[in-house]
């Protein structure tokens, strides 16, 4: 069966969501589609509105017929390592013939080129562009910089790549092909233009499509009735039993007292050892933490901004210090390795004899039951369920072991 995948977090699934993936089944000639799913944390450094299971489930009434979690060791990353993880994954099936992505471009052709030469470990313009990128500063801003070291690249060609990459599914879908160049999969890439709501965008655009951004602010400060317009009825349906079970909305302030309680008890020495703190930050934390219990997280957040570090890195960090991730588990090293086995979250009647054919031609462990392997990164998994489940408005020792508990969603 010709097979397409597709790589999202659907915090929450919504109109928008349906037209990609009904374009990019069209624009493939696909006959299944595979989702790979950030879990309960995502790659911008925020908890997910409802669990995974319930985004799993709206997926498959979507129409996906097989859904993936993206291990959260690569789903709380930086753009290289997040689109790295999931391409790896639909690369590891063996069954995905096609990736179909959004782009403000809505081509490939100025990012085909880009993409392979920054796949190059050779590459000057790579090893420049990595040399900006510890600063601290934006992707768009790190090429720049980095382009007018490296013979060969223009101040206009130069001028010109830095703002199409400033565009944010741009630039990820440059790191998605740059991940199919890595690994050198024969899986075709293609992009459809992300047209009307932007993934920022902070209002609805029209009457029926706005931003998953936009749609989360109107369901936290209206109610959820007022995204309605914006999501399928199976969409609200599911939103609203998890709400109604004290599973969500989840935001940062359903973690502060276990994220405060952290970071009051370990020592500078224990912060510095987690990834993604550095450059005198667990100082700054240490600094202010006598005022933070009259804090919110979104107040530690805008105390702790500056010019270097924007906030979705600082997101990032406070998620790592959360789940405890050690620079030592999540290197460079051990992420160059790629995910270890693929974890299903859920399926569809034709999932299932997909599912069937991929456990024939996967190259790594399919997994249904969590019992079923031991492995580090699922380890990470399972700890971040139960940290998601210690949130919920009616906490029980049942929710942080669902994933030993409950099989695969099915419809």
């Amino acid at each position: 069966m010709k097979t397409v995948g597709m790589i999202v977090e659907y915090n929450p699934l919504h109109n928008g969501h349906v037209l990609h993936y009904k374009r990019s089944k069209a624009i493939t000639d696909a006959e299944c589609a595979v989702a790979v799913m950030s879990g309960h944390f995502l790659q911008r450094g925020e908890p997910a509105l409802i669990g995974k299971r319930s985004r799993a489930e709206m997926a498959l009434h979507m129409g996906a017929d097989l859904v993936i979690e993206l291990p959260v060791a690569y789903a709380v990353q930086p753009a290289e390592w997040f689109a790295y993880g999931a391409v790896s994954l639909l690369h590891a099936t063996g069954v995905v013939d096609s990736l179909c992505f959004g782009s403000e471009q809505g081509s490939l052709s100025s990012l085909r080129p880009l993409a392979a030469q920054l796949a190059r470990e050779d590459s000057g313009l790579k090893v420049e562009i990595s040399k900006q990128l510890s600063s601290g500063i934006s992707f768009p801003a790190a090429f720049a910089a980095a382009a007018g070291h490296v013979q060969g690249v223009s101040p206009q060609d130069a001028e010109e790549i830095s703002l199409l990459l400033s565009r944010p599914n741009n630039s990820l879908g440059l790191h998605y092909l740059i991940a199919l160049e890595r690994l050198q999969s024969r899986i075709e890439p293609y992009t459809i233009p992300r047209d009307t709501a932007q993934y920022h965008d902070p209002l609805p655009a029209g009457p029926s499509i706005a931003s998953a951004t936009s749609i989360r602010r109107l369901i936290l400060e209206n109610g959820l009735g007022a995204a309605a317009p914006y999501v399928p009825d199976y969409t609200l349906h599911i939103l609203q039993k998890a709400f109604t079970q004290g599973n969500g909305p989840f935001t940062w302030e359903s973690f502060r007292h276990p994220l405060f309680h952290l970071l009051h008890t370990l020592n500078t020495h224990q912060l510095e050892r987690l990834l993604e703190v550095g450059e005198g930050l667990e100082h700054r934390i240490k600094k202010i933490l006598p005022r933070l219990n009259s804090f919110s997280v979104e107040e530690l957040l805008t105390i702790l901004k500056t010019k270097r570090y924007t906030r979705t890195r600082l997101q990032r960090m406070l998620m790592h210090i959360l789940l405890h991730h050690s620079k030592e588990q999540l290197s460079r090293t051990e992420l160059v390795r790629g995910p270890g086995y693929i974890r299903i979250l859920g399926f569809s009647e034709k999932g299932r004899l997909l599912l069937k054919e991929m456990k024939r031609t996967a190259t790594l462990p399919v997994v249904t039951r969590a019992a079923a392997l031991n492995h580090p990164q699922l380890d990470l998994d399972l700890q971040a369920s139960a940290v998601y489940a210690a949130a919920s408005g009616q906490p029980q020792m049942s929710l942080m072991y669902e994933d030993y508990r409950l099989p695969p969603v099915k419809i």
